[in-house]
């Protein structure tokens, strides 16, 4: 054996000593030898003792020192490409050896080699989730306590996923080794994050990793690429250093567990899953990620989390690694920083004399055996510090040179992630510009219908999901497959093309699937509503029949004349009415289609839906043709910027036309997700948007009213919501939503439901904004009105003129005078032969062009000073703190009506005469409301709007329980209260 007795010998200096030489070239012989024959120095070191647990198809579960299980359980996780036996390279850096010296009971998941397992290429990472899942089962019931998890890398991932899906249970904390959570962060290549995603979709709507998988030496040289400079260092360190055996032993069993037995194959579908949940969409951030069918979010974790940080970690940079906290808010994140890289984090010296002894101390600390240890900080405890030394931009460049990459190309890099908004405008272009030039061609023979959206994306991305609802995703192949069966199914009961068949159902997946199933037979939808007047709605919207869920079954005595069926709850026996049909128990495999049939027949000029607005008496039928739901949902998708990844949550049920036109619409135009809350609590809505990743909210009116008045939710820290998307959301509560949720946009639109006019506030820069019409929909004008005569100005020739700038006039939609007109259309407007459709709408318009909706025609009040808005009152109490919702409405005083307003008050305010004034002083004296009362509560819709008919029935306001007036004076300059 060689020594370094040589290296002792004497000899003078500059001249050659033969004999140290010769031992020297002798020493390095003899090693190379071992080493060309053996695959490196036989260091005699034996792997830990271990028993095989359990042996499953996608994993074996290894009970380290089974003979002399004591102390806490700890199950620790590799990652994909790497051996179990990174938790045992040798006796000195052995993870398990270290753990179980200091009490505790290290058990391994070991996921084999893909390359070498029955199957094991065609694995996804949802397969090993589970496996985790299983083995935490196993190890919970022979340790019978809850199980430490550790997982090192991608296995840190799969604890926090498997933690999450399990919603903590048979789980003490979670321990992770420089495991990525935001693949926004830097990556260990010179790409940009954005770059890396869009690499990252092309190479998964490639097809191409279904077919393909790494195989094991790809994982190494991949691996190795990324420290290639580190890897030649170490290369010629070992060889010039062959001579010395003693100097390379420690750290023989590392190098040979690197350079040959770290590697294992990686399966082509667990790529794809890698990349297309959580580096094209960052779910691990955002949540909404799918674990068999069900989605899961990090915020679901409740239990401790230690993330160990290497501070020299390019692989699992710092910021990736730290992002555990913004992703895990319910969990009390903890961190253990390590002056190391990726690997040192779990292997080497550092990891002797730092990581396992904390770690231990920290398995200890959760017994209650101990205290936490000093070097274990909470994560908000951390001091912000650069996570690389030298600096991002210099470990950019080093990086860079690594490669061969100029330092110019780096240096451009800096300056375009400078100029992100920019960037963000141009990147998106290409997906609004198809959108936009679709708008522009929708002529009345073009064939477009949800339906025919649906299948659409069922083609381009079937196994992208679609519908979220609950805990549960629905994938756009099997949406498509639930569809055609439920088509069956109306073709069984003699559903044909054109009929008109009503749809009552509270928000469930099957409400959407018979809506779209009746789109893609040719019928048209009439949503009806479950607080609606269901008789009156019936005989409007012409149905001959009704599918209603089995929860509405009992109502099918109350409309005469038409049949009645139940869709949803499975296809179980259940008890219905006489009379019910119920399509569950039709086998659609038993139904023939019929000659007629033909897949989205509908073109853009026929019926898709009919909604209704109002109530009691003034309940009204509003037909939405193809044409107007596929502007709104692709001028949705454009004006939202929606992308494949992106969920769109709506907060208002499906029978409104804010879900239907636009949180549906949007997000299957767009290729989005989209998701339907469950109930209106603040609770429920951050528990659904953590779950759900939504980044886009739908909403109508009132409906993020609790939201903002709510306490703090911890899952609402950080969450991933861009965009608060819909209508109606009055100004008052705008500057709140805005307040409340810093860096979110607010995306108002208006739509008139018997017009094709859709209006957009895309910058959010003026809360209560309509915003300017959006590419593509019908021209727009304000024509000069007479509030007292509810007709257009018109001068001596009988033409009308447009608004000048602040003056409220009717707002009017363009349209082709040669088309057949279904609805009433305004010719000869402003010159001979033009026409146009009245949305029956009052707007102004501002000196920058922008549009305010004043009212409906319908709201004007006939006061005794003269017609006015309730609008503007609306406008000018929502300035006051204190005020919280607002209504205002005429009621019967004398020959005219006065006009009163009602307002709630935000809890622990008061609402003094003096706010008043000072909130009308805008208003001439003559629109002022004669009186102003305090309510306790304002009822609100199924989709948030206000109802004020039940305050208006009561006449002019008194004082009473609950209930504070004050009343303008005759000069109409001041409020006193009513006593």
């Amino acid at each position: 054996m060689a020594t370094n007795e040589d290296e002792q010998r004497p000899h003078r200096p500059g001249l050659p000593d033969p004999v140290r030489l010769a031992r020297r070239v002798s020493a390095t012989v003899r090693n190379a030898a071992e080493v060309v024959r053996f695959g490196g120095l036989q260091t005699g070191e034996r792997p830990s003792d271990y028993a095989i647990a359990a042996e499953q198809p996608n994993y074996r579960l290894r009970h380290y020192f089974a003979d002399d299980a004591r102390g806490a359980p700890v199950l620790l996780v590799p990652p994909l490409m790497m051996a179990a036996e990174v938790w045992d390279v040798s006796p000195d850096t052995s993870a398990v050896a270290a753990l179980h010296e200091r009490g505790c009971d290290p058990w391994v998941i070991d996921f084999g080699d893909p390359g070498h397992e029955p199957g094991g290429l065609q694995r996804t990472l949802t397969d090993h989730v589970l496996a985790l899942s299983d083995a935490i089962d196993r190890v919970v019931a022979a340790a019978g306590r809850a199980v430490v998890l550790g997982g090192y890398s991608q296995g840190g991932m799969f604890c926090y996923q498997a933690a999450a899906y399990r919603r903590g249970n048979g789980i003490d904390s979670l321990v992770a080794f420089g495991s990525p959570v935001d693949t926004t962060a830097p990556l260990p290549i010179p790409v940009s994050p954005e770059v890396a995603r869009r690499l990252a979709n092309s190479l998964v709507d490639s097809g191409v990793l279904r077919l393909v998988s790494l195989p094991r030496w790809a994982t190494r040289v991949g691996f190795m690429l990324l420290s290639p400079m580190k890897t030649v260092q170490g290369r010629v360190q070992f060889l010039l250093a062959l001579h010395d055996r003693e100097a390379l032993l420690p750290r023989e069993r590392q190098r040979q567990f690197l350079d040959t037995g770290a590697w294992t194959a990686y399966s082509g579908p667990a790529i794809a899953e890698l990349l297309d949940q959580f580096v094209t969409h960052n779910r691990m951030l955002e949540g909404g990620f799918l674990i068999d069918r069900r989605l899961v979010t990090l915020a679901d974790i409740d239990v401790p989390v230690l993330s160990v940080v290497g501070a020299a970690d390019t692989i699992g940079h710092p910021d990736s690694v730290r992002a555990i906290a913004r992703a895990a808010p319910r969990a009390d994140v903890y961190e253990l920083t390590l002056p190391t890289g990726h690997f040192g984090l779990v292997v080497g010296s550092t990891a002797s004399s730092i990581t396992w002894p904390a770690v231990a101390d920290w398995i200890a600390w959760r017994s209650g055996a101990a205290g936490l240890p000093a070097n274990i900080v909470p994560a908000d405890q951390v001091p912000d510090r650069p996570a690389l030394r030298p600096g991002a931009g210099a470990q950019a460049l080093a990086q860079a040179a690594e490669l061969g990459i100029g330092a110019g190309r780096v240096i451009v890099g800096t300056v375009l992630h400078a100029a992100r908004a920019a960037r963000d405008v141009l990147s998106e272009a290409p997906a609004q510009l198809p959108r936009l030039a679709r708008i522009e061609g929708l002529d009345p023979t073009t064939r477009i219908s949800l339906g025919l959206l649906l299948d659409e994306q069922a083609r381009r991305r079937p196994g992208d999901a679609l519908f979220l609802f609950g805990d549960r995703a629905y994938r756009n192949s099997g949406v498509k497959r639930r569809i055609d069966s439920v088509v069956k199914g109306l073709v069984g009961v003699g559903v044909r093309q054109g009929d008109r068949v009503g749809v009552l159902m509270h928000t469930r997946p099957s409400a959407f699937t018979v809506v779209a199933a009746l789109s893609r037979l040719g019928a048209t939808a009439v949503l009806l509503r479950p607080d609606g007047d269901l008789v009156r709605e019936a005989r409007l919207g012409a149905v001959s029949r009704v599918i209603s869920d089995p929860e509405h079954a009992g109502r099918a005595g109350a409309v005469a004349g038409v049949t009645w069926c139940v869709l949803g709850g499975g296809p179980g026996a259940r008890e219905l009415p006489p009379d019910v049909l119920d399509l569950e128990r039709i086998d659609p495999d038993q139904v023939e289609l019929p000659a007629w049939f033909e897949a989205n027949p509908h073109r853009a000029a026929d019926v898709a839906f009919v909604l209704f607005n109002g109530e009691a008496r003034g309940t009204r039928a509003v037909q939405i043709t193809n044409r107007r739901w596929a502007m709104s949902a692709l001028g949705t998708a454009s004006a939202a910027a929606l992308r494949p990844g992106d969920t769109v949550y709506s907060t208002t049920p499906i029978h409104h036309a804010s879900a239907l036109l636009m949180s549906v619409g949007g997000a299957v135009a767009g290729g989005a997700r989209f998701a339907m809350a469950t109930d209106g609590s603040p609770r429920t809505f951050w528990d659904e948007v953590r779950r759900y990743g939504a980044t886009h909210v739908a909403y109508t009116w009132t409906s993020l009213h609790d939201i903002t008045l709510a306490p703090p939710n911890p899952a609402e820290r950080h969450h991933p919501i861009r965009m608060f998307m819909g209508s109606g959301m009055p100004r008052n509560l705008w500057h709140r939503v805005v307040e409340r949720f810093p860096g979110v946009r607010v995306l108002e639109f208006y739509a008139a439901a018997d017009s094709e006019v859709i209006l957009a506030n895309l910058t959010g820069q003026k809360p209560g904004s309509m915003g300017r019409p959006l590419p593509g929909t019908a021209d727009v004008t304000i024509a000069a009105f007479d509030l007292s005569a509810h007709g257009l100005v018109r001068d001596a020739a009988g033409l009308g003129r447009e608004c000048g700038v602040d003056e409220v006039g009717l707002l009017l939609a363009r349209v082709d005078p040669s088309e057949p007109a279904e609805q009433p259309v305004l010719r000869g407007v402003f010159e001979p032969g033009d026409a146009w459709r009245s949305t029956a709408d009052l707007f102004l318009r501002d000196e920058q062009g922008e549009l305010w909706l004043a009212g409906a025609v319908t709201d004007i009040v006939p006061t005794a000073a003269g017609p006015v808005l309730p609008a503007g009152t609306r406008f000018c109490l929502g300035t006051i703190p204190a005020v919280d919702l607002i209504v205002a409405y005429g009621v019967p005083s004398g020959d005219a009506q006065a006009l009163v307003a009602a307002v709630t008050l935000r809890p622990g305010t008061a609402l003094a005469a003096g706010d008043l004034d000072r909130a009308v002083e805008r208003l001439p004296r003559g629109q002022r409301p004669a009186y102003v009362q305090v309510v306790a509560s304002i009822p609100v819709t199924t989709w948030h709007r206000p109802i004020w008919r039940t305050l208006q029935a009561r006449g002019i306001p008194k004082p009473g329980r609950g209930r504070t007036v004050f009343a303008l004076d005759d000069a109409r300059t001041h409020y006193e209260r009513i006593t």
